[in-house]
């Protein structure tokens, strides 16, 4: 029976913002279109630095224990943005009201409340505390900001770089600025392929902005080098990423960064250099590998075409390009990830996890970095109809990664780019 366990509270807020928990109605998730209870051990205490979240023009709805019925209340529903290191499993359910605006692009945790806690139907999947600010005052980050652009008044990167980290408050742009951890490069004003989630550039009519604006210069490899031997000299494991939220494709830029990761290696420089990518270009691959480059992390959100293309809308290569680049990767020595946007409901099927284990095994890869796909679920859930891919049953965050772990032994989880030790 229901009622036999014992489950988070539903929570709602009113018009004010102020949050409350309905002591007769249990939490529920959302996976795909399908509301239901949370799966025992899916939900655990809210990780400090998390968010709430408050959802318009969508009403909170609950489980009765009593009846077995679901029940939408009169407040809002509230959901929990999780910090970094956590992969979601399972969504905020609600009643979608007429006219209710888009969401931004976050994902949307399924929150609950029980015995004086919050709780976020969620499991932690890397231990790494890189984008952790916990402890350390804002005046830091100001410091270590002000520090680059005095010291490289004319580098375009710096500024850009330093406006990430005080303006849009970008964690690895804040870890630049505090020299540690992984440094971002970004390089790309331009995209081949146009997300629906993309955060960087929304056309008018999305009906929702982007979350921070793209970079509009291409910087000299010179530029590049800069940033990379000023982090080095304060990280003991630096990490170097091209492919950041705040540019498009680095691609499509792919000779400047091959210049900039040759010209630093010839310096001498040390770390382990990364590059964020949708894979779209296998015949670049040659040169970066040739240069320098240690890993690649391949972004998708399925490994079926038609799902992958739905969202990520190519312009001029497909799945197949994909899954070639990240086979090459492999066959050339690099460290390959899989930045898997995870959406319960859609990942967790049946269909998905044959295609995903066949990819993982094809291209051999490393890691799978279990993030959370940002994006109104409704929305994703339209898109993916239009493209006829059908609803199925899901199975769960724990039997998923459970039959990719019995399939792909080799492969590990996690959700940041790993510093890689150097072989000799």
């Amino acid at each position: 029976m229901a009622g036999d366990i014992v489950r988070p509270k539903l929570v709602y807020a009113d018009a004010s913002g102020d949050i409350y928990d309905d002591p007769d109605l249990e939490m529920l998730v959302r996976n795909g279109r399908e509301l239901m209870p949370p799966r025992p051990g899916d939900w655990i205490p809210l990780p400090p630095e998390s968010e709430f979240f408050l959802l318009p023009g969508r009403r909170a709805v609950g489980l009765d224990p009593e009846t077995g019925e679901l029940e939408a209340v009169d407040g809002l529903a509230v959901a929990a943005f999780v910090c970094p290191g956590y992969t979601l499993t399972g969504l905020a359910a609600f009643v979608r009201e007429p006219n209710a605006p888009v969401l931004p692009l976050f994902a949307y945790g399924a929150l609950g409340f029980l015995r004086d806690r919050f709780y976020v139907c969620a499991k932690r999947i890397d231990t790494d505390a890189r984008q952790v600010f916990r402890g350390i005052p804002d005046r830091k980050v100001q410091e270590g900001a002000t520090a680059l652009l005095k010291r490289f008044p004319d580098n375009r990167l710096i500024r850009h770089l330093s406006s990430c980290a005080l303006t849009y408050c970008c964690p690895a742009a804040r870890n630049l600025a505090l020299g540690r951890f992984e440094a971002p490069l970004p390089t790309a004003t331009a995209c081949n392929a146009a997300c629906v989630g993309c955060i960087s550039l929304q056309e008018p009519g999305s009906g929702f902005p982007s979350t921070q604006n793209r970079i509009a210069f291409t910087p000299s490899p010179a530029e590049v080098v800069a940033v990379m031997r000023a982090h080095a000299e304060r990280e003991r494991r630096p990490v170097f990423s091209f492919g950041q939220g705040c540019e498009g494709e680095p691609l499509t830029q792919s000779a400047v960064i091959a210049e900039a990761i040759a010209a630093y290696r010839a310096g001498g420089g040390k770390g382990t250099i990364n590059m964020n990518t949708n894979a779209s270009m296998p015949l670049r691959l040659p040169a970066l590998a040739g240069a320098g480059l240690d890993s690649v992390r391949v972004s998708l959100n399925s490994a079926r075409a038609s799902v992958y293309e739905a969202y990520y809308r190519p312009k001029g290569y497909t799945f197949g390009d994909v899954a070639a680049f990240a086979k090459a990767a492999k066959d050339a020595g690099l460290y390959v990830s899989l930045n898997y946007l995870y959406h319960p409901g859609v990942s967790d099927t049946e269909d998905e996890i044959a295609a995903l284990i066949k990819l993982v095994t094809d291209c051999e890869a490393d890691l799978i970095q279990m993030r959370n796909l940002n994006i109104d679920p409704d929305l994703y859930q339209d898109v993916l109809e239009k493209a006829g891919a059908p609803a199925q049953a899901a199975m769960g965050f724990a039997n998923f990664t459970k039959r990719l772990r019995k399939n792909c032994p080799w492969t590990s989880f996690g959700y940041f780019n790993p510093y890689l030790a150097p072989l000799s």
